[in-house]
This record gives C-alpha cells, sequence and structure tokens, in this order.
C-alpha cells in the first residue's frame, strides 16, 4: 500500500477518535461549484408510501466482485458502480480511504440502509424498492469532475429507467 493511501487512512481514524478533529478538517472544506447550470430537482408527485425508492451513495461501497475504486488517483475515481440490492450485503466491500469504514463494515445499513427501507415497505410506509442502486466513491475532485458529472447524469437516466419516484442519496 502506498504512502498516501496509509496516511489517508490514518487521518480518518484520527478523526474518529479525536474529539474536535473532524470538526476542524470540516472548516477547512471549501465548496467549489463546477456548473453555472441550475440543479435539475425534479418535484415529487408521488406519495412516499406509494413511490419507489432508489440508493445512491458516495461511500465507496460494491459487490466483491466488481473492480475496487481508484485510491491511487489524487483526484480520485468518478466512476459508479451498479448495486444489487438483493445481494449487496451478502458479498460487498469497500474500497474509501477518506473515511473510517470499521461500523459499516459490520452494518452496511449505516452507509446504504437497504435493510431499513425494507422494514419501511413492509410497514407500508414506503411503496417498493428499487432492485438497483448506485455507489460512487466520495473525494473526486479536479479533472474528473466533468467525468463525475456525466456519470451521475447516466446514473439518473438508469434510475429514471427503472422507474425510480424519490432517490435518497447517502453520504459517508
Amino acid at each position: 500500500m502506498s504512502w498516501e493511501r496509509t496516511k489517508n487512512r490514518l487521518i480518518a481514524r484520527a478523526a474518529n477518535l479525536i474529539p474536535g478533529l473532524s470538526d476542524r478538517l470540516a472548516q477547512n472544506y471549501e465548496p467549489r461549484s463546477f456548473s453555472d447550470q441550475a440543479v435539475p430537482w425534479v418535484p415529487v408527485t408521488r406519495a412516499l408510501a406509494e413511490a419507489r425508492v432508489g440508493l445512491v451513495t458516495t461511500s465507496g461501497i460494491h459487490h466483491s466482485s466488481q473492480a475496487p475504486f481508484d485510491m491511487t488517483d489524487p483526484d480520485g475515481d468518478p466512476s459508479y458502480r451498479e448495486l444489487s440490492g438483493e445481494t449487496l450485503f451478502e458479498d460487498f466491500t469497500i474500497t474509501h480511504d477518506y473515511y473510517d469504514h470499521r461500523d459499516a463494515e459490520k452494518d452496511p445499513n449505516i452507509i446504504l440502509p437497504l435493510d431499513r427501507l425494507r422494514d419501511w415497505v413492509d410497514a407500508g410506509r414506503v411503496g417498493s424498492l428499487s432492485r438497483r442502486h448506485f455507489g460512487f466513491m466520495g473525494h473526486v475532485d479536479g479533472r474528473h469532475i466533468p467525468t463525475l458529472i456525466r456519470q451521475g447524469a447516466e446514473v439518473g437516466r438508469l434510475l429514471k429507467n427503472d422507474q425510480v419516484d424519490l432517490v435518497l442519496l447517502t453520504p459517508s
């Protein structure tokens, strides 16, 4: 493992263990806009109890059989992984060095609440759950932003084709 990856993992663990360190790191974050276009929000037209819900996460979770996200590129990896809602928790891994995911490895619902949404479907609070969901790696920057935007639009089209009414984005 490279020194850069080791350093990122140590910072993520330290931020989890030392009170206030994560707040100090977050204070240094400068949000940037990469587009002068408005975000294409779509109004909710269906009650939650009738809606099909899909999940998109930036936690770096994916099936073990899928290629890991590229953690060697300092600008991140703008690609996505298609996730089976039916089998993901049976064979998942998390490829992401910028947060401590030990708890998520024990209970992946922390980063992708599939079981909680299934409970809501069973209780009649949510209409249905999409069979496929999508995983990205957070921490994408620089030259990869245009690709990330294109990939996000592609995932949006796939979700629309799956007749998903609402998408829950779960960052890590």
